[in-house]
């Protein structure tokens, strides 16, 4: 059964650079390569849940320059459509990004275009309520992901936000949320609480379900009704971990809206993490649906 995701939220040029070491305060590195990757947040998930199988859309905004042009070309090669993805005057959003030689990253995020999406624009609302599930992120004004994850809940969508970058969120969106997709960073920043456990048990106090990513420790997940799973991550060799996060999410939507219970969506979508990681880049790492599911049974 083939599922729809909408994606309501940023989309970036990468910008990465390759350093052995990534350079303290004030100190200057020689890296050794450099690649320009379409990104954000927003960009991946759509990218990462069309790879995964999903029927996939994102609503959005880009500059009208060289890459904002990139941007549109590869979503549409990944098979995302871009319908709901505005052209607007000015520059698309950056991230830029440094990876040293043990795949940890740093990362600027300078919206530009992404500011601009502070509202539902025409039309928003219908592709909303076309998809079975809409993932939020906080690479856009927090007015703009409201009002989406609004219209998800008065439509009857499920609604995932990865509440990134970090920041506190209002109760008026958090009522709107089904799944909240953190970190273990973004988990303390919401509820104080640097133990996963918990804030496991806080944030289930204002929403629904809840997955907590642990990176190399897995991820542990639970729900107000008292469901609890822990999933060991797949232990791999890291070279990039920049889209870690962002295929999860995408994967993990995907395979919960084929149908598959919690415990099997969450190894399905920790596979797709291990995989994105052994490669460089963001959308240009993340696997698809077949290799997924060749890499679980090869395990």
């Amino acid at each position: 059964m083939t599922t729809s995701v909408v994606v309501f939220g940023s989309c970036n040029m990468d910008l990465v650079a390759y350093v052995p070491v990534a350079p303290k305060q004030g100190e200057t590195v020689t890296g050794r390569e450099f690649r320009t990757v379409p990104g954000g947040k927003g960009a991946n998930q759509a990218i990462a849940a069309a790879k995964a199988g999903a029927d996939a859309r994102m609503i959005g905004a880009v500059g009208g320059d060289e890459f904002g042009a990139e941007i549109h070309r590869v979503l549409r090669e990944s098979t995302v459509d871009t319908q709901g993805l505005r052209t607007v005057s000015g520059r698309s959003g950056t991230a830029h990004i440094v990876v040293d030689d043990r795949g940890d990253n740093s990362i600027v995020v300078v919206p530009s275009a992404n500011g601009t999406v502070d509202a539902l624009a025409d039309g928003d609302e219908e592709i909303i309520a076309g998809s079975d599930s809409l993932l939020l992120q906080l690479e856009i004004p927090q007015a703009g992901v409201a009002a989406a994850a609004a219209a998800g809940k008065r439509n009857g969508v499920r609604v995932v936000l990865t509440p990134a970058p970090a920041a506190p969120l209002p109760e008026e969106l958090l009522h709107d949320v089904d799944l909240l997709v953190p970190n273990e960073h973004e988990a303390a920043v919401l509820t104080g609480h640097d133990d996963p456990e918990r804030a496991l048990t806080a944030l289930l106090e204002l929403v629904p379900e809840v997955v907590i990513t642990l990176g190399a420790r897995g991820c542990v997940y639970g729900s107000s009704e008292g469901s609890r799973h822990e999933v060991p991550a797949f232990d791999v060799q890291a070279v990039d971990t920049t889209a870690a996060g962002d295929t999860f999410v995408g994967v993990l939507s995907a395979a919960l809206g084929e149908g598959e219970e919690v415990p099997a969506a969450l190894r399905r979508a920790a596979a797709g993490s291990a995989l994105s990681v052994q490669r460089n880049g963001a959308t240009s790492a993340m696997p698809t649906r077949d290799e997924i599911i060749r890499f679980m049974a090869n395990w």
